[in-house]
Parts: C-alpha cells; sequence; structure tokens
C-alpha cells in the first residue's frame, strides 16, 4: 500500500522541479527552433541502389552525419531521401556525396 503513495508522491516531486527548473528556457528554445526552420531547405534525393532493408539505415546514417543536416527521411519504395539541411552549413552535393560514398550515389530529384 505504501509503494503507490511513494511512487506518486516521487513523480509529483520530480514534475515539479523538472518545471521550477526550465522557466524561461522554453521561450529561448522557440526562438531557436524558428531561426533554424527560416533557413532551412529541403531536398529530396533519389538512391536507387537500396535494395535490401539495411541500405536505408546505412543511407540516412551518412547522411546525417553531414554537417548541418537536420533531418533525414527515407522512403525505401520510392528509394528516395528527403534531406532538411541548413543551405549555410552544408549543400546538395555534400549530402549527396556522403550517401555516394557509403555505397549509395544519390542524385538530387528535380
Amino acid at each position: 500500500m505504501k509503494r503507490p503513495l511513494i511512487l506518486a508522491a516521487t513523480l509529483l516531486a520530480v514534475g515539479g522541479f523538472g518545471t521550477l527548473g526550465l522557466t524561461g528556457a522554453p521561450a529561448v528554445s522557440a526562438q531557436t527552433a524558428a531561426a533554424q526552420v527560416a533557413t532551412a531547405q529541403s531536398a529530396t534525393f533519389a538512391v536507387e541502389n537500396m535494395t535490401c532493408a539495411l541500405c536505408p539505415v546505412t543511407v540516412k546514417k551518412a547522411m546525417e552525419q553531414v554537417n548541418g543536416v537536420q533531418s533525414v527521411r527515407i522512403d525505401f519504395a520510392a528509394k528516395t531521401a528527403t534531406v532538411v539541411f541548413d543551405p549555410a552549413v552544408t549543400s546538395v552535393e555534400a549530402i549527396a556525396a556522403a550517401s555516394t560514398d557509403a555505397g549509395y550515389p544519390a542524385a538530387v530529384r528535380g
């Protein structure tokens, strides 16, 4: 009987401290996220050599390692990779080269 009460008290305490410790931080995070979204670009790459379940994982990891890449979404059925990136930091050529270097040549779709 005491265990549920202790668990509930712990959750309330952790939740309360978490709220107290984060005052003011969300506004800064929201501004930073808004600035990143404003400068981000998206490009879709054709990656024809993806033939097995491990291929998309390899392509995604290779593209994510490029500085400036914010997210990578792979569509295995369409054999594409959609990348959101900061054009001030990287380029579509660098992202395509990372995939090519991993063994999966990528070309920007028009």
